[in-house]
């Protein structure tokens, strides 16, 4: 599984956004950078991103900054994937081999299947989960 820089920085800014869900501050896009060594440009566009698929929102001004529209638990890792990357279909897989050879489409066919349950996996990670995971590998990373 290939996980592109942008997919990347989208997730780790949805998890600062679940660490400080309900808190009533807003997060600002300077603080994810630099604590996650993040280019702050590239990180404007993902929350805008994330904001035009409705997955946050952004409040204006000098203490402005972005929140989660809904809970962490309510968000997966594979909604905010398929923003970053585009619902990109599966069965995407060329081949270089005939594709009339019972070997090529078995392979595609378990391609396929494997692909499916990762789909399935990655709609079953909620950012709550990752909170969890992520304070057992730092206990001063994420305060809900």
């Amino acid at each position: 599984m290939k996980i592109s820089a942008k997919t990347e920085y989208a997730c780790i800014a949805m998890l600062e956004l679940a660490s400080r869900y309900g808190s009533g501050e807003p997060v600002r896009i300077r603080k994810i950078a630099e604590r996650h060594d993040v280019p702050p440009r590239f990180l404007v566009q993902i929350l805008l991103q994330l904001k035009g698929a409705g997955l946050v929102v952004s409040t204006r001004g000098a203490a402005g900054g972005y929140h989660l529209v809904r809970p962490p638990d309510q968000v997966t890792l594979g909604e905010v994937m398929r923003v970053i990357e585009g619902g990109t279909k599966s069965n995407d897989h060329t081949t270089s081999a005939s594709p009339d050879s019972p070997a090529v489409k078995a392979l595609m066919q378990a391609w396929a299947d494997v692909e499916k349950v990762q789909r399935e996996m990655l709609n079953r990670i909620t950012f709550a989960e990752l909170l969890e995971r992520a304070r057992g590998h730092d206990d001063r990373m994420y305060y809900i």
